[in-house]
């Protein structure tokens, strides 16, 4: 567990369009390598280097699917393979006509994506091309012979987070702020509620479903229901909580890629997913010839590096008490010798708030 201490930032206001448009791109086109909507960033690879292909529904400024791309763009400089992308595809019928059109021009070895929303036509797409690796974001199993599935098991270092909000707040009301009440989701939710219940048996925690994967001003008008609410530390499973958390001076959990820089001062911790285990993993089977159909779940978790605590910030907005830090400490290490282990629970959180679809 790494802990930031006495590192205190200047606080500085941010205008309310510029944190989650201007932030956002600093923050992951930094670490994607600043390229924009179906641009390419190739690697200097000659001829039998592996070509890869992004597919994203979202803009990759969404968290989740900038994960992804963060890993391949990582790839990419490293030399093993060529990487372009196209985003914000959507879930009109646009996936299917994008990966059709990839397919049949470019024949990458690999295809990347998200499958969340447009499942049939990603595996249709990928049942006719049996010769391109296709690797998605999905709530389903793999298929024979070439569509491997992976999600962010991240729900380890979500207990944590929610250890450290139940234990560092103030009015016992925290606030979560989630995309769709899917087991997806559902699974770190429940996390982050059962670490703060751990630390906190009095804690209430407080659940609003966007129906939406990325509405940055949906997010944040929901989380300021919250901070009306009592809520004074607020978990941005969904992009936009943490500028309602800048704004009014409270605490805020980052999620998917560590977010302490949006708001130096709010930002105590984030649940982070990293891609590059899974990335790497399908690479060199592809590059050994042989890549089959997996569940590549593991590679997301805790145990092989997919997933972590982000930094402590313990200058965060009122500090993180000693016996905090120790608590979620031990417990860390609890998870990573296997001795201690989150429960996966899909369900969705009892009294949450779900708008009409």
């Amino acid at each position: 567990m790494v802990v930031r201490r006495n590192q205190r930032t200047t606080r500085r206001r941010r205008a309310v369009i510029a944190l989650p448009v201007v932030a956002s791109l600093l923050l992951l086109m930094t670490a994607c390598g600043g390229e924009s909507s179906s641009a390419s960033s190739a690697s200097a690879g000659g001829e039998d280097t592996i070509t890869v292909f992004g597919a994203y529904a979202t803009q990759i400024e969404e968290p989740w699917d900038g994960v992804i791309h963060a890993a391949l763009n990582a790839e990419a400089d490293a030399g093993r393979i060529d990487y372009s992308f196209t985003d914000d595809i959507g879930y009109s019928g646009d996936m299917e006509r994008v990966l059709r059109e990839t397919a049949e021009q470019n024949a990458p070895d690999i295809i990347f994506g998200d499958a969340f929303g447009n499942e049939e036509a990603v595996r249709a797409v990928a049942a006719d091309y049996p010769d391109i690796a296709f690797v998605f974001g999905s709530g389903g199993g793999p298929a024979e012979p070439n569509f491997s599935v992976f999600d962010n098991w991240i729900h380890e270092p979500a207990y944590l987070a929610g250890m450290i909000a139940g234990g560092i707040t103030t009015s016992n009301v925290l606030g979560v702020v989630g995309g769709y009440p899917v087991p997806e989701v559902n699974r770190i939710v429940n996390a982050f509620i059962a670490g703060a219940q751990e630390t906190n048996e009095d804690v209430d925690v407080k659940v609003t479903f966007l129906n939406s994967w990325f509405d940055p001003a949906a997010a944040k008008e929901a989380a300021l229901a919250q901070v009306g609410a009592g809520a004074d530390v607020l978990f941005a499973e969904r992009f936009g909580v943490i500028e309602a958390a800048d704004e009014n001076d409270l605490v805020a959990v980052g999620n998917m890629s560590d977010q302490q820089e949006l708001a130096p001062d709010n930002v105590v911790t984030s649940v982070t997913w990293n891609m590059s285990p899974t990335v790497k993993y399908v690479i060199d089977q592809v590059s050994a010839g042989s890549y089959t159909a997996q569940d590549l779940k593991d590679f997301s978790m805790v145990g092989k590096g997919g997933a972590a605590l982000a930094e402590i910030n313990t200058d965060v907005i009122g500090g993180v008490p000693d016996d905090i830090l120790s608590a979620v400490e031990e417990r860390e290490a609890a998870i990573k010798a296997g001795t201690f282990r989150v429960d996966i629970t899909e369900t969705t959180p009892p009294g949450s708030t779900i708008p009409d679809a």
